[in-house]
C-alpha cells in the first residue's frame, strides 16, 4: 500500500501536514495560510468524534435497549472530548451546513475553497450549497488521518490485489468463495431467511444471509415483496440513489505534464474544481438531466506508485467525472458516452497541455455502466445518497439502521449501511459485530 497526502487544484497544493500546506499557501494568500492550520484542527477535532459515531451501531429508536444507553454514554464522552463549550457548539453548528459555507467562513481564495469543498460532494447528487455537505467532508475525514486535505492510498498491483488478499484471508478462516455465482433471490419462510437461490436454480440453505449489495437492490430485487409488505416496499423504492458519477480510464504513453508541479505532487489527487460557483453550476446541469459542460474532475495516476499497472514506459490515469446524471433528459448514454470522454479530455487538456496526444486507450464508464457491470443501483458508488436523511439512524431506512434488514436473519454489510460508503470496511465490521451478538444469544 502506498499513501500520498497531496491534493491539488488550480496550482494550490494541499498536504496532510497543515504546516506544509500553510507554507505553500503563503505565496498566494497570507490570510489563507494563517487560517488553514486552524481550519485543519477544527476538521480533525470534529472528525475524531465522528470516527466514534462511525464505529457505533445506531440505536433502536423505537425500543432502545440498555446497550443503546451505554453506546450513547460513550458517544457523549467522545463529544465532550472536543473540548470547551465553544468547540462543541461549533461542531453542532457545522454538521448540517453546506460545505460552501464551511469553507467560505475560513478562506478567501475561491480555488482553495473549491479544492476542499469537493470532499463534501464527491459521488453525491448535491452541490456545494446543499445542506449537509459539510457533514460529508467531516465523515470523509473520520475515515483517514488526512485532516482538511484528505489522503490518497493506492494498492500495489491495483484493487484486484486487495480483493485477492481479502479472499485469501477469508479462506484461512474456512470461508468458501464462489465467483460468478449470481444470487437471484433470498428465500424466506415464516418471516425468516432460509437461504439464497443462485443462477441455475441451486439453493444454498442458511439461517443468516449477509448482503453486500445496495439495500434497494436486495430489498426490491431479491426478496419476495410479500415478505416485506407494501409499506416497506414503498419505503425501499424511495431510497435516493441518483448516480451522477462517470469514470474515465486512460492509458498514456508517457506521464502527463502539468505545468509547475513536480512528480511528488502528481502522486496524490489532482482536483480540477476552480471554485464554488463552478461546482454549483456543474451540479445545476445534472439536476436537469444534462451532463455538465465543465464537470468536476478528480484524477489519480496510480502508475506513479506502481508501474506494473500500466504498460512498460507508460502510465495509467483514472479520472472521476462528476456531474453526469444516470437519467438523461435528452438522448441516451450510448450516444453520450464518447462525448463525455471528449469533454473530460478537453478539460484535462487545459490543465495538462498535450495530454490528449499521449492517450493510447480510453475507457468511459457511465452511471448505467456502473449499474450493469458492478451492480450499483443507478450507478451510485455509495449505495445511496449521503444526505442528512440517509445517515446514521436513517441509513438505509429509519427503524432498520442496525444492519438488520426487515426479514429476520437478513443483514446488510455494504456501503448502504451506517456509516456509509468509502473504502473503510466500517459497515462490514459493524455488521459482523451485530451478527456475532445475535448468534451469542
Amino acid at each position: 500500500m502506498w499513501r500520498s497526502s497531496a491534493r491539488r487544484c488550480a496550482r494550490s497544493p494541499l498536504w496532510a501536514d497543515p504546516a506544509r500546506t500553510a507554507s505553500e499557501l503563503a505565496a498566494r494568500s497570507k490570510a489563507d495560510a494563517d487560517a488553514f492550520p486552524k481550519f485543519d484542527a477544527k476538521v480533525r477535532a470534529v472528525a475524531s468524534f465522528l470516527a466514534h459515531v462511525a464505529a457505533t451501531t445506531p440505536p433502536d429508536v423505537g425500543s432502545p435497549t440498555f446497550a443503546d444507553s451505554i453506546r450513547g454514554l460513550r458517544l457523549a464522552r467522545a463529544f465532550r472530548g472536543l473540548g470547551d463549550r465553544g468547540q462543541t457548539r461549533e461542531a453542532i453548528r457545522i454538521l448540517p451546513m453546506a460545505v460552501a459555507d464551511l469553507v467560505g467562513d475560513a478562506f478567501e481564495t475561491d480555488a482553495l475553497r473549491g479544492a476542499i469543498a469537493v470532499r463534501g460532494i464527491r459521488y453525491a447528487a448535491m452541490g456545494p450549497w446543499s445542506a449537509g455537505t459539510a457533514a460529508n467532508l467531516l465523515f470523509d475525514s473520520a475515515g483517514n488521518d488526512g485532516g482538511a486535505a484528505g489522503e490518497t492510498a493506492f494498492a500495489r498491483g491495483g484493487s484486484v490485489t486487495v480483493g485477492r488478499a481479502l479472499a485469501d484471508a477469508a479462506r484461512t478462516f474456512g470461508a468458501e468463495i464462489r465467483c460468478g455465482a449470481t444470487v437471484e433471490r433470498v428465500t424466506v419462510a415464516g418471516g425468516r431467511v432460509t437461504g439464497v437461490v443462485i443462477a441455475g436454480g441451486e439453493e444454498l440453505a442458511a439461517p443468516i444471509v449477509v448482503s453486500g449489495v445496495d439495500p434497494k437492490r436486495v430489498l426490491l430485487g431479491m426478496v419476495d415483496p410479500v415478505a416485506l409488505g407494501p409499506t416497506l416496499v414503498w419505503r425501499a423504492g424511495n431510497l435516493r440513489m441518483p448516480g451522477v458519477v462517470a469514470r474515465v480510464e486512460l492509458t498514456l504513453d508517457a506521464l502527463p505534464v502539468f505545468p509547475g508541479p513536480d512528480e511528488e505532487r502528481l502522486r496524490g489527487r489532482i482536483v480540477m474544481a476552480p471554485g464554488i460557483d463552478d461546482l454549483e453550476r456543474a451540479f445545476d446541469a445534472s439536476k436537469y438531466g444534462r451532463v455538465s459542460d465543465e464537470p468536476f474532475l478528480e484524477a489519480t495516476i496510480p502508475s506513479l506508485a506502481d508501474p506494473k499497472v500500466a504498460p512498460e514506459g507508460g502510465h495509467r490515469m483514472l479520472v472521476l467525472a462528476q456531474f453526469a446524471p444516470y437519467r438523461l433528459r435528452e438522448g441516451d448514454w450510448d450516444a453520450e458516452r464518447d462525448r463525455l470522454g471528449d469533454r473530460v479530455l478537453a478539460r484535462l487538456e487545459r490543465f495538462a497541455p498535450g495530454l490528449t496526444a499521449r492517450v493510447i486507450r480510453r475507457n468511459v464508464l457511465t452511471p448505467p455502466d456502473l449499474e450493469r457491470d458492478y451492480g450499483l443501483t443507478e450507478g451510485h458508488p455509495m449505495h445511496g445518497e449521503h444526505g442528512l436523511d440517509q445517515l446514521f439512524a436513517w441509513r438505509p431506512l429509519f427503524g432498520h439502521a442496525r444492519y438488520r434488514l426487515p426479514v429476520e436473519g437478513l443483514f446488510l454489510c455494504g456501503s448502504g449501511a451506517h456509516p456509509g460508503g468509502g473504502v473503510t470496511g466500517r459497515p462490514g465490521a459493524n455488521a459482523a459485530r451485530e451478527i456475532l451478538r445475535r448468534r451469542a444469544r
